[in-house]
């Protein structure tokens, strides 16, 4: 993927912080299976049958995974780079997992209504657990942003409100996910020490996106998104912007006014094939990103190598 590095020095990002103790067996990781539909982690052990878990997508499912341990068996339905949340339709295996899911983990924002039309026919209905909905009652939110996966705050919220559905679900398991929640705070904290560090340095460095996908996490960084809404507006909607406008989104690159393009490759028309372009021909780093957490990955390393990437970027490009 053009732009992302590999994480090489993700151990000394996260320092002495322990990333997989908290895991069990998460999205993708060890004891993972994949059916041709979904991904499912499941790890036993706890002396009982595992909390049945659904979530929309991987990353949901990898911090479910992570807190839930041994007592819970997870399921995310999007779990492939190839997969689109705008575009998913469930499988009759998936209406399945969803029907005897004791807890479902959606994204809410209109990120994932599939799932949410999936929940109007199950019946007793699960504890659902809506990102959104939760981070809205924790931290400020953009209404307009359901990518709150790149806002650490908000996941930390999502992340308790998993540890409390799962106690409810199994009682019995209560200091287990409480202690495994907080190992998964405080995982967090060497990835928000990393932004503070590239904020102090580049405040308000001129960057453009895409689409609307990273600024939770550029925000975080200090960084000021100068790409004209009207053209991530147009990408995340599926449409062209005028030739008028492409033409002044296109002068960002050639007149060298942006210190980096941040890619969402899982959100890609001709538009955005021209931004890169532009990019790359006048030597502007280029970050890609995904929707998803990639294979063999957890939340915690996925993030520290995007920030670390971030970092690196910036350093590379001095000004303007």
């Amino acid at each position: 993927m053009d732009g992302m590095v590999r994480f090489a020095r993700l151990t000394a990002l996260l320092g002495a912080v322990s990333l997989l103790a908290a895991c069990g067996a998460g999205s993708g990781g060890p004891g993972a299976t994949a059916g041709a539909a979904s991904s499912s982690s499941t790890a036993s052990g706890s002396g009982g049958e595992p909390i049945a878990v659904v979530a929309s997508t991987n990353v949901w499912g990898d911090i479910a995974a992570q807190i839930g341990g041994s007592r819970v068996t997870v399921i995310s339905l999007i779990h492939d780079l190839s997969q689109d949340a705008h575009s998913f339709e469930p499988s009759g295996r998936d209406e399945l997992a969803v029907s005897r899911a004791k807890v479902v983990i959606v994204n809410g924002g209109g990120y994932d209504d599939f799932l949410d039309q999936m929940l109007h026919a199950v019946s007793p209905r699960p504890t659902v657990v809506n990102a959104v909905t939760v981070a809205s009652a924790a931290v400020k939110i953009d209404p307009d942003n359901e990518h709150i996966w790149f806002d650490l705050e908000a996941v930390g919220a999502v992340a308790q409100a998993i540890e409390r559905a799962l106690t409810q679900a199994d009682p019995a398991g209560r200091a287990d996910f409480e202690s495994a929640e907080a190992e998964f705070i405080s995982g967090l904290a060497p990835i928000r020490q990393a932004l503070d560090r590239i904020a102090q340095r580049d405040r308000q460095a001129p960057i453009t996106v895409t689409e609307p996908l990273p600024l939770y996490l550029t925000a975080a960084a200090g960084l000021k998104n100068v790409m004209p809404a009207s053209f991530s507006d147009a990408v995340e909607e599926g449409i062209d912007v005028a030739p008028s406008e492409m033409a002044g989104v296109l002068t960002l690159f050639t007149d060298h006014r942006v210190r980096l393009l941040v890619y969402n490759e899982q959100s890609t028309s001709a538009q955005t094939t021209q931004v890169l372009a532009a990019a790359k021909s006048n030597g502007i780093p280029v970050l890609s990103l995904t929707e998803i957490i990639p294979a063999g990955e957890h939340y915690q390393q996925w993030m520290a190598g995007i920030v670390e990437s971030l970092g690196t970027m910036l350093a590379q490009r001095a000004g303007p």
